[in-house]
Parts: C-alpha cells; structure tokens; sequence
C-alpha cells in the first residue's frame, strides 16, 4: 500500500487539500510499502529503493487513502487552478464519456496493466491491439498510472444516448486539426523527442487523426462492446445520484464530492496534480463524467474552454464481474454467438437479422473471425456467405 506523507496529511480525512501558495514541486514516489521500516535518522528513509532525507518525512502524519506519497518539506504544492463565474456555473452538467471509458481500458491493455476492481483487461483487449489503427493509439499512452493522455482522444461529450455521444466523439477525433496534435504530441507527451516512428509517420502523412478515431472504434468494438449494458448501468446509476446532489444542493457540493484531490470555493476549483496548470471556465460549459474503468482516477482537461471536461471516479461500483473463461471471454459474446450460428453458411443481411445487430457491427465481427481463420468466405453470386472452419469446430469443442 502506498501513502502519502507531509503537508495535506493535517488536513481532515476527507482528503480535501488546503490551498496552496507558491508553485514549488512535491515528491512523488511509487511503490511504498507500508511494511518498509524507515532507515536511521541520519539515513533518510527508504521508499522503493529511493532515499529520502528523514528530514524531509513526517512519519506522525500517514494517510493510507492515497495512491502516492507526499514529502513534507519546505516546497508547496502543485495543482491545477481553474476559475469560474455564475454563467460558468450554470453551464455544467453531467454526462458520460464513452470515449474516456475506451481509452481508460485501452491504456490499461496496452501497459497490461489491472484495474483495481475488474481485473485485467481480458483477452479480447489484448487481442484488439493487434490492429495497427489501436496500436497506434496505445503507443502514445503513458506506460504508468500516471502521465499525459492526448486531450484530442477524450473530447467533450454532448447530450444523449450513448451511441450518439460515442459517433460524435469520434467525428471529433478524426477531425482534430494537424496542429493541435502536434502541438499535444510533441510538446505534452513526447518532450523528450522520444516519439514511436510509427506515430511519427501517421503524424507526418496526415493520417493520425483519422486513424485514431478508427483505432478507438476498433477497440470499443472488440474489447467493450458486449459489455455495454452493465458499464451503462453503473454509469447512469452514479449521474442519478449526482443530479439528485445537484438539485439538491448546488453543482458547488457537486463539486465537492467528486474527488478527494479536488477542492471548491467560489468560482475557484484547485485540483491537485504533479504539475501546474490553470483554466478559465468563464461563460463556458464543463461536462462532469463518471467513469468506471478509469477509476480512482480523476481526469482533468479544462485548458481549452470548448472541450472542457472532467472524469471523476464513479462512487459506488458494485462487485466486480466474473471472469469468463468459456468462448465469449476469449473472443466475446457477440463474435461467440456469430460463431455459434455459423455451422451453416450464412450472409451478413441474414447475421444481422437473427443476432438484431447492425450490419456493419456484423460485418467487422465477420472480418475478425475471418482474420483469425475461425471462418471461411465463399460468393454465391451477389451474396457472400460465410460459415464455421474446422479450427473453429475444435475451438468450439475446447471451449464448451
């Protein structure tokens, strides 16, 4: 278990962080144990093999709520200032993000990294980042739990369905202009120079854009699509109980509750990050998401004002669903159940109808088995039919 040691841990256990003044750097240092003795006090004490001068640790103030440590010294805090005013105010409501859900368990897949409540990422993720246009993406996401995830990626939702809200997300990642991902690649996440060629290519031909929104597609498609139906129940049970607080309340106790690195005066938010950063959310909407595969995390992208959102971990998750070690958990549910209903040949149109999905869902399901060789593609004049292969059979028979 990791903690946090210093200056916040005075604070009530609510977590709230006190403002700031100054822009100095805390210490973050992962991986601290709380089974770890501290070293002399002439020694500093010893966090994951890093040596920190004792001086600098309160050891009266341990805080086990915490996923990172804190060094009390003389330096301050870093954080994110945004301001506000009524009509700011006014403008915020709450609504979820199907493209911060993707790139939440995408960046989880692509580090193999588990989720502190559902586990690993599953076998239809890692399977999905053999895509190139999904590999692109997942090789500009930070290896860790900490790090810059491209803003471009997670824009600000509109209202409505689900489905909608997803296509529109997309629309706006494929139409990023070339400028501001450069700007977000070279500036934010790659600093260092240190860009995968293959990101630089797709920047430099143009293409990065569009091949984002298709990657992110892709991997919904594969990896999260047969899960819908409960991630939206979770996600709508917690914008429920957020819009009953707000009603209630005020988006201002809203506000209050979603984090507990965030902290809310009038029309001032203080959010404590390993870095600085400042917005102004002025006559501007902000949109509040909950999320639940990026949870305990909070997102913030509030730099520019038209794509300002938040991401706050979802405050009540439910147990965590059971692995599935039968067929659909190694290709998923709906890719099973084609698979299943292929022991004849049988058309996309024909596919469509009997699993009541869209013919294009069909048709990428169709071209993912066919890649694997679970199925096999034969024209009968206009129609292509397709049907189980004996790989398929086997795999079947293994996976009852």
């Amino acid at each position: 278990m990791e903690r946090r040691i210093g200056r916040w841990a005075s604070r009530p256990r609510t977590g709230r962080n006190p403002a700031c003044t100054g822009r100095a750097p805390y210490v973050h240092v992962p991986g601290w144990s709380s089974e770890v003795p501290p070293a002399g006090p002439d020694e500093g004490v010893r966090f994951a093999g890093d040596v920190v001068p004792a001086s600098t640790v309160n050891h009266r103030n341990l805080r086990p709520d915490t996923d990172s440590i804190w060094l009390e010294s003389d330096l301050q805090c870093l954080m994110i200032t945004v301001k506000f005013n009524i009509s700011g105010l006014a403008r915020t409501r709450i609504a979820p993000s199907p493209a911060f859900e993707i790139t939440s368990w995408l960046r989880l897949a692509a580090a193999n990294r588990r989720h502190p409540i559902l586990g690993m990422a599953g076998s239809a993720a890692r399977y999905a980042l053999r895509d190139p246009d999904v590999a692109l993406v997942a090789a500009v996401m930070p290896p860790g739990a900490q790090g810059y995830v491209l803003d471009m990626l997670t824009p600000r939702p509109d209202a409505g369905p689900w489905h909608r809200v997803l296509a529109g997300q997309l629309d706006a990642v494929s139409e990023t202009p070339i400028e501001k991902i450069a700007e977000q690649l070279l500036e934010e996440r790659f600093p260092d120079g240190d860009m995968p060629d293959g990101v630089r290519r797709a920047l430099e031909d143009g293409g990065f854009a569009r091949r984002a929104a298709d990657g992110l597609r892709r991997f919904w498609l594969t990896a999260l699509a047969d899960q819908r139906k409960g991630l939206e129940e979770r996600l709508s049970a917690d914008l429920a109980a957020r819009a009953h607080l707000m009603a209630t309340y005020g988006v201002g106790h809203v506000l209050e509750s979603l984090h507990p690195d965030l902290d809310w005066a009038p029309e001032e938010m203080r959010i404590v990050k390993p870095y600085d950063g400042a917005g102004d959310l002025s006559d501007s909407e902000l949109v509040l998401s909950p999320s639940l595969l990026g949870w305990p995390n909070l997102h913030v992208q509030v730099c520019d004002p038209l794509d300002a959102f938040m991401a706050y971990p979802v405050s009540a998750t439910g147990p965590a669903p059971k692995a599935d070690t039968g067929l659909s958990g190694l290709i998923g549910t709906s890719r099973a159940a084609i698979l299943r209903d292929l022991a004849v040949s049988r058309s996309t149109t024909e596919l469509s109808r009997r699993h009541r999905l869209a013919p294009s869902t069909v048709s990428y399901h169709l071209s993912v088995l066919l890649e694997a060789d679970l199925v096999s593609r034969t024209r009968q004049g206009p129609v292509v039919r397709y049907q189980r292969t004996r790989a398929a059979n086997a795999l079947l028979r293994d996976r009852r």
